[in-house]
C-alpha cells in the first residue's frame, strides 16, 4: 500500500485523545513511507493528519469540492491540492489514488464515505481493504449493528467481514497488509 485514503472528521472531537490518534497515525505513515489521500482540509482531524506528514516532508494529496474550498476549509500547504466539482467526483478521485482505506471518528461525512467503500468492495467492485481505526471505542456501536445486521440476514458474514478495525495504527495496518479480497463468493444478497 503505497496510499492509503483517511476519511475522518472537520472536527477533533471533544477528547484530545482523538487528536492523537490522528498525530499517530501520521508519524505511522512517514515512518512506513505511506502517502495520505484525504479530504484535503485544514481543520479538525483532518488537518492534524496532514500537518503532521508535511513537517516531515511526507506526501499529502488532497480531494476538495471547490464549494468546500470557497467556505477557507481547503489546506493550501499540501504536496498536491485536486479540486473538484463535487462531493461525489471527490471519492472517486480520492479512491483512484489509494491502495486501502482508514477510517478515523468523524460525522455523517465519513460514515457516508465508510458505507460508499464497504458497498463497492461488496459489489466486488474494488480489493482494497478497509479498516477503522477504533480509537476509544468510537465504532463500537456501528460495529455492534453490523452483526446485528448479520445476525438479521441483511448482511452476509463475509461481506461483514470486509471491515477491518483496530484500536491503533499499526496493528490496523498489520491486518489491512494481510487481507484478502472477496474474490467470488457470490449472489450478495
Amino acid at each position: 500500500m503505497k496510499a492509503i485514503q483517511v476519511f475522518c472528521g472537520s472536527s477533533s472531537g471533544q477528547d484530545p485523545v482523538y487528536a492523537e490518534a490522528a498525530k499517530e497515525l501520521g508519524q505511522v505513515f512517514v515512518d512506513q513511507n505511506i502517502d495520505l489521500v484525504y479530504g484535503a482540509g485544514n481543520v479538525g482531524l483532518m488537518g492534524i493528519i496532514a500537518n503532521t506528514m508535511l513537517d516531515q516532508g511526507a506526501n499529502v494529496i488532497g480531494v476538495i469540492p471547490e464549494f468546500l474550498m470557497q467556505k477557507e476549509v481547503g489546506h493550501r500547504g499540501i504536496t498536491e491540492l485536486i479540486i473538484v466539482d463535487g462531493m461525489h467526483t471527490r471519492k472517486v478521485e480520492m479512491y483512484k489514488r489509494a491502495q486501502g482505506t482508514i477510517v478515523l471518528p468523524g460525522g455523517f461525512g465519513t460514515l457516508d464515505e465508510l458505507f460508499e467503500m464497504l458497498t463497492l468492495a461488496q459489489l466486488e467492485q474494488h480489493p482494497y481493504p478497509i479498516g477503522l481505526l477504533n480509537i476509544r471505542g468510537y465504532f463500537d456501536h456501528l460495529l455492534a449493528q453490523l452483526d446485528h445486521m448479520v445476525q438479521e440476514k441483511f448482511l452476509k458474514d463475509f461481506h461483514r467481514n470486509l471491515l477491518l478495525s483496530a484500536p491503533d495504527p499499526i496493528t490496523l495496518l498489520e491486518q489491512m497488509r494481510v487481507f484478502e479480497p472477496l474474490g467470488d463468493k457470490g449472489k450478495w444478497w
